[in-house]
């Protein structure tokens, strides 16, 4: 049998050294305003100093930063969204506080703005999509379409406070009247003022000078407590009296809603926690944390004693400093078999390239490589594991394996991630990372797209041979839309304009293509152009991305074409631009598709570890990489993490 294995520890060096600088934490520094002043992502900022990613830093700390980083706008040239207006000012834009179970598409719908415009004004949107924090949005749409939900600040301010207040008493700008404050990094004018039930005009009051200079992370500042807020936090603050006694009750009143065998824990909410460091804390996903703590919606409050769901033990590694990891891939050396070697190789210069990136950001690692062969000779392939020092398993690639390999490993609970497997039977292992977005997934989105342009047309299904992607679509849209008229078929020139009983003329029609073939994607795009021209108001869907999709942009744009696909590389993006300069450095060509699978799995692994190895509390970060979105949700309560996120592309007239 030919073994391949090679060994990185402690390379940990600089990377780019005439692109940095450093920076020296001083007191009132955290992750957000250093990330802030050198125009910097706060996950940029710890991608390049990993000692420092759980975001704690102490005073002396000298941090790596990018002096010379420009931000660079996503966007997408052969896939435009909708038109973007360029002539949209500061002034004319605002901003609105997150609320539970909002979400990235919810915010277009609901104020009629395409995600890439949405992502253009929030160019860190992914990692900003948490309770409390602050979104911008055109003005006008939040005015009209926000309901209650009403802009909480604007990026200029054409208020003149000072006239409108000049019968203010100067005595509430004692200072003796007010209680210091630290601000967070989450804090903004809304979320302080309803925190502790004061006005704008009074906090502006206790703290001259501060409209001027605004809220920045680390200040202290002085905040008065009304009488009703004084209330409030005589239950939720009094921890070193009353709550002593309320806790009593909190918890006999928490046991009445929960069964026997109390599947929870509690926490009092602490002085500077916010929702997103709870969440991390105890590696709880926001929709647990709010399903058993109703109140959160109305905010967090110091002295909250919430409930939190019990988690199995986290993984904690075994290797010291060094992170062991295993890479099973099927080269077939052992068997002389070559049918997935080509892939395996490409799929191993992306991890190789993602490896030593990470290495050099300092993270220790002990990596080996195994031929996993194929059916009949992976099991001799587990005898190069030694289950008892190891930490994380990439690979195997195929279902079968990936059970083994569970099997083999399910005393010790270590991390075992499976590029390419996906399926039901696979959800039940807590500790399996699923990375493939399965087709349900992509089903139900466009059910939901579907949804939302339909208004009585005829819908055509294009399905393969097994139909199971059409059914279910089907089977979606007659509970998601009134009256359906679906029809499936196996071609897309089965697809015909529909007739108006009244006038006589073509109607428009919906056209979905659940068909992952390449020939039936070139036929349903060219279906849908001959179709756009006989008659307007055609709405084309794939569950799956298709290269004629990107070379008839302009044509298929007329029949608003959308489509899903997994993995998509934004050329513009300053990162992506990183990794594809590196691969062509080191390998002379472009990444191939299984390269580019390769970097953005390891990678992401790689950067959800800590030092004790702890991937799973690691788990609810949404990240993405080269060119896929990792969005990992549970199967199930002690299940498998898989993989929710993709790209939608949307082509606009």
């Amino acid at each position: 049998m030919i073994k391949r294995f090679f060994i990185l520890s402690s390379l940990c060096m600089v990377l780019g050294v005439s692109a940095q600088k450093s920076h020296t934490v001083v007191q009132g520094d955290n992750p957000y305003n250093i990330a802030k002043k050198y125009g910097m992502t706060v996950d940029e900022l710890l991608k390049l100093n990993p000692k420092h990613k759980d975001g704690k830093l102490a005073i002396g700390d000298v941090l790596t930063i990018k002096s010379d980083k420009a931000a660079t706008p996503v966007v997408t040239k052969t896939a435009p969204v909708e038109k973007v207006t360029s002539t949209t000012s500061a002034s004319s834009l605002g901003k609105i506080v997150l609320l539970p179970k909002q979400t990235i598409y919810g915010i277009t719908k609901q104020y009629r703005i395409s995600e890439t415009d949405l992502r253009k004004l929030n160019p860190e949107l992914d990692s900003h999509m948490k309770i409390g924090d602050e979104i911008t949005l055109p003005l006008a749409s939040i005015k009209k379409y926000g309901g209650e939900q009403q802009a909480i600040t604007t990026e200029k301010h054409t208020e003149t406070p000072v006239e409108k207040t000049t019968t203010t008493p100067i005595a509430v700008t004692t200072p003796a009247e007010g209680e210091p404050y630290v601000i967070q990094a989450k804090d903004n004018y809304y979320r302080i003022t309803k925190q502790f039930g004061i006005s704008q005009q009074d906090l502006y009051a206790l703290n001259p000078g501060l409209e001027e200079k605004g809220l920045k992370p680390g200040d202290t500042i002085k905040i008065k407590r009304t009488n009703t807020t004084a209330n409030t936090d005589t239950v939720a603050e009094t921890s070193n009296s009353k709550a002593k006694m309320d806790s009593g009750n909190e918890k006999s009143t928490a046991a009445s809603n929960v069964a026997a065998g109390d599947d929870y824990v509690t926490y009092t909410v602490q002085q500077g926690d916010t929702v997103f460091s709870i969440v991390n804390k105890f590696g709880v996903s926001i929709d647990e944390l709010i399903a058993l703590n109703p109140d959160l919606s109305h905010g967090l409050k110091t002295g909250m004693v919430l409930k939190i769901k019990k988690q199995d033990a986290a993984y904690i590694k075994k290797n010291g400093d060094a992170l062991s990891v295993i890479l099973m891939l099927p080269f077939g050396y052992s068997t002389n078999e070559t049918q997935y070697r080509a892939m395996a190789l490409d799929f191993l210069t992306g991890a190789k390239l993602a490896i030593e990136r990470n290495a050099r950001g300092g993270q220790k690692l002990d990596i080996k490589v195994v031929d996993s062969g194929n059916e009949a000779s992976f099991k001799n392939s587990l005898t190069q594991i030694n289950p008892d020092n190891t930490d994380l398993i990439i690979g195997p690639f195929f279902k079968s394996n990936v059970i083994d390999v569970l099997d083999f490993t399910k005393n010790q609970k270590i991390p075992v991630v499976a590029p390419f497997a996906n399926s039901p039977e696979l959800y039940n292992y807590s500790n399996l990372i699923i990375v493939e977005t399965n087709n349900q997934t992509y089903a139900d989105k466009i059910v939901e797209e579907v949804k939302g342009v339909y208004s009585d047309q005829k819908i055509y299904i294009v399905a393969d041979a097994k139909k199971e992607d059409a059914n279910y679509i089907k089977a979606g849209l007659e509970k998601a839309v009134k009256n359906p008229n679906i029809i499936i078929v196996n071609s897309p020139a089965d697809i015909q304009p529909d007739q108006n009983m009244m006038t006589g003329q073509s109607a428009p029609v919906i056209a979905i293509l659940a068909n992952d073939d390449n020939a039936a994607g070139d036929a349903f795009a060219n279906r849908m152009i001959a179709i756009s021209k006989e008659v307007q108001g055609i709405k084309a869907f794939s569950m799956f991305y298709s290269p004629v999709f990107e070379k008839k942009v302009d044509e298929l744009s007329q029949a608003s074409l959308v489509y899903l696909m997994d993995r998509k590389i934004n050329t513009d993006g300053s990162f992506e631009k990183e990794i594809l300069a590196a691969y062509k450095t080191k390998y002379c060509k472009t990444p191939p598709k299984y390269a580019i699978v390769g970097f953005d799995v390891v990678n992401d692994m790689l950067t959800r570890e800590n030092k004790k190895g702890e991937i799973f509390k690691q788990m609810n970060k949404v990240q993405t990489q080269l060119a896929t979105k990792f969005e990992f949700v549970k199967s199930k309560a002690n299940g498998a993490y898989v993989n929710t996120g993709y790209r939608v592309i949307r082509l606009v007239p």
